[in-house]
């Protein structure tokens, strides 16, 4: 269908934590994102339509509300238009002047944060580093004698006559002792997890861990005298194209989803639910794009066939159930085209 363009539509999109910025220097860098707009909309658009366009901008950042607790902000303004997005979600800054608005610029704005934690394991102790960019830290420690017979009376330690299967059920209570400390810090960070120790030893765990989702890859090889240089510089292959890590990790919590049966995969069911405000996470192939008309209610849409109905027609119901996943504090993320066709090229992650 012939859609009408109304020039210059803007877009920009910016970093906006009113509660963790002075309000200054909010004010500063909203002026100088103001600032760019105008001096390419006086390059580009020079009349009376850019003018206009540049004084619904700067009243709308004018009133922004810096009462919210969001991390970002997305403006739209056209002549015709406009519309103010507070998100949950870290952004670059990025300002995009063309003919009309795309909610995919939104979430390819998206900061890309390469935070990662590793898990080592050995026989005696096991370690979690927090991995982020240059940094790299070590956050938990815990060891076989702190942890393994802290609750056991001396007599049922001492009953061990086979010190095999002493070590084995060491090992295991130890083991499960760290699954059990990994809720905590996954619940606290969110991030996918490298698992470093002996094939045997992470093989145990693997066999046990209640975090099997969580786990991108399992790095077999002895590194308990390693130090935190060493296990960065060993890491590095395995996070370099940091998209694949990313990817993987955006399977692993669809899995987990559908595990807990909180998975809905795709356009009809994913709208549904993104309208009745029940996204955590909607997950969408790259250039996927579904026309659709609305059917009885706002909840239920069906594939636009021609001639369109003006009246219920959606251009891509992908790029609007995006914008109301966001606008309600939801996360999106984009896959390589493909990845997702077992999930209809698109699934949502409900709120649990």
């Amino acid at each position: 269908m012939e859609a009408v363009h109304y020039r210059p539509a803007i877009s920009v999109i910016l970093p906006f934590e009113p509660k963790m910025t002075l309000r200054t220097d909010l004010a500063h860098a909203l002026k100088t994102a103001a600032d760019k707009v105008e001096r390419e909309l006086q390059e580009n658009y020079p009349g009376e339509m850019g003018k206009l366009v540049m004084q619904k901008l700067r009243a709308l950042l004018k009133n922004l509300n810096f009462n919210t607790h969001k991390k970002s902000i997305a403006v739209y303004v056209s002549p015709v238009f406009e519309k103010v997005l507070y998100l949950d979600i870290p952004v670059e800054e990025k300002i995009i002047i063309d003919e009309s608005f795309e909610i995919r610029d939104l979430v390819y704005s998206k900061k890309q944060m390469s935070k990662y934690l590793v898990l080592l394991l050995s026989g005696n102790e096991s370690r979690v580093y927090l991995g982020n960019g240059d940094t790299f830290v070590n956050i938990v420690s815990n060891t076989t004698q702190s942890v393994a017979f802290a609750n056991d009376a001396p007599e049922r330690v001492a009953n061990f006559s086979d010190a095999r299967e002493r070590r084995e059920i060491v090992m295991e209570k130890f083991l499960r002792h760290i699954d059990k400390s990994l809720d905590i810090i996954l619940n606290a960070y969110h991030l996918p997890v490298f698992v470093m120790g002996t094939e045997r030893i992470s093989g145990h765990f693997k066999s046990l861990t209640k975090h099997a989702n969580a786990v991108i890859e399992y790095i077999h090889g002895n590194y308990e005298e390693a130090t935190p240089a060493e296990l960065k510089k060993i890491l590095q292959p395995y996070i370099a194209n940091w998209n694949t890590v990313k990817q993987k990790e955006l399977l692993n919590m669809l899995n987990e989803a559908a595990d807990k049966k909180k998975l809905v995969t795709g356009i009809k069911d994913v709208w549904r639910e993104g309208m009745n405000h029940n996204a955590r996470l909607l997950v969408v192939e790259k250039n996927y794009m579904y026309p659709a008309e609305h059917g009885g209610s706002e909840e239920v849409i069906y594939k636009a066939t021609s001639p369109y109905n003006k009246f219920s027609y959606i251009k891509d119901a992908v790029d609007d159930v995006m914008e109301k996943v966001l606008e309600n504090g939801g996360d999106v993320e984009f896959v390589d085209e493909g990845l997702l066709k077992d999930y209809h090229h698109i699934a949502l992650v409900q709120y649990y």
